[in-house]
């Protein structure tokens, strides 16, 4: 027999909420991401569980694409089915994102930043999740062939006729970031976050200075891929084969060679257990120890991933001995 659900009452006694800048823009330490496995080949009952219990956890931030599926579209349908049944009551306290740039349909509109682009993907996205709005929308990637100012008055514009509360840009460098920043800025746009791939063994947007320019600008970033696909897990740390699948973000991490890689692997998780934890949670409080890093986002295609990545926010403080002794390693 069917229950209405009751979220847990004390799920905002367990993650830390983070604030991005300056602004009333607020997520929990960690977000749900529904990129893999959460498509037209999913199981309903699966993925109400695991959202279910996502928000129980204290997780309220569920990140959305076009491009997520397999299939356009597919994992925001499906989403949309367990918010209509289950998660209606709580759509105040949600924080609920899509995003527009990677292959969406056929023909030159069905990707990239245009205008059309992005409204027609949001109008998409906000049939399939059965939405009003979005709190965030994204464009999810620059758009070299598009001026920075049709994108920015695009999202404005999306802002102004109130399907998206917030916006925000995703893999975009510094210097691509601040010219999209200065037209926000001057349109008075609500812009909030850069979602960035981003992990201990992939720090280029750190060294790009986009931290640094997001936080002179009162804005924050959220940190995909935190696990690195994996590798920053105990999964591979008696061998990395040789068809591990890495994001195309953080390729270039292997080119020292797999063995290279384990080295670093196994001194990170001394350390890990120093501290009495894991690689996963250290990977994961690692990054929230950047005041910058507004949320981290994790996938989990079962109840006790989510529950493990949950464990990170149990230890987020570093001496200077231990961060010194992590970059090291990073470094060699």
């Amino acid at each position: 027999m069917w229950q209405m659900y009751l979220a847990d009452e004390h799920r905002y006694e367990k993650i830390p909420v983070r604030r991005a800048g300056n602004t009333g823009f607020q997520l929990p330490a960690i977000s749900f991401g529904m990129w893999h496995k959460y498509g037209e080949h999913a199981n309903y009952g699966d993925t109400r569980d695991i959202i279910l219990k996502a928000f129980d956890a204290g997780i309220f931030s569920f990140d959305l694409a076009a491009n997520y599926g397999p299939g356009s579209y597919e994992a925001e349908r499906l989403f949309g089915e367990v918010l209509e049944r289950e998660l209606k009551p709580y759509r105040d306290e949600l924080v609920i994102s899509s995003k527009a740039g990677f292959h969406m349909w056929p023909g030159p509109y069905g990707q990239m930043s245009s205008r059309k682009a992005l409204m027609a993907s949001l109008d998409r996205s906000l049939k399939c999740m059965g939405l009003d709005y979005v709190d965030i929308f994204y464009s999810h990637r620059y758009d070299a062939e598009t001026s920075p100012e049709e994108t920015a008055v695009a999202l404005d514009d999306m802002v102004r006729q109130g399907k998206t509360l917030y916006v925000g840009i995703s893999n975009y460098t510094a210097p691509q970031a601040e010219a999209m920043i200065k037209i926000f800025k001057d349109l008075h746009t609500p812009f909030v976050v850069d979602q960035v791939s981003y992990n201990m063994l992939n720090q280029s947007a750190n060294d790009d200075g986009l931290f640094d320019m997001l936080q002179k600008n009162n804005a924050g970033a959220i940190a995909y891929g935190p696990l690195c696909e994996g590798l920053l897990t105990d999964k591979y740390l008696d061998g990395i084969p040789e068809d591990v699948d890495i994001h195309w973000s953080s390729e270039y991490i292997l080119e020292q060679g797999r063995d290279k890689m384990l080295s670093k692997l196994q001194a990170l998780n001394k350390i890990a257990h120093s501290r009495g934890q894991k690689l996963s949670h250290m990977a994961l409080a690692w990054l929230l120890h950047n005041p910058v890093i507004t949320s981290v986002i994790t996938g989990a295609s079962k109840p006790e991933h989510l529950y493990e990545n949950v464990k990170a926010v149990q230890n987020l403080e570093f001496d200077d001995e231990e961060l010194q002794a992590i970059d090291k390693i990073l470094k060699a």
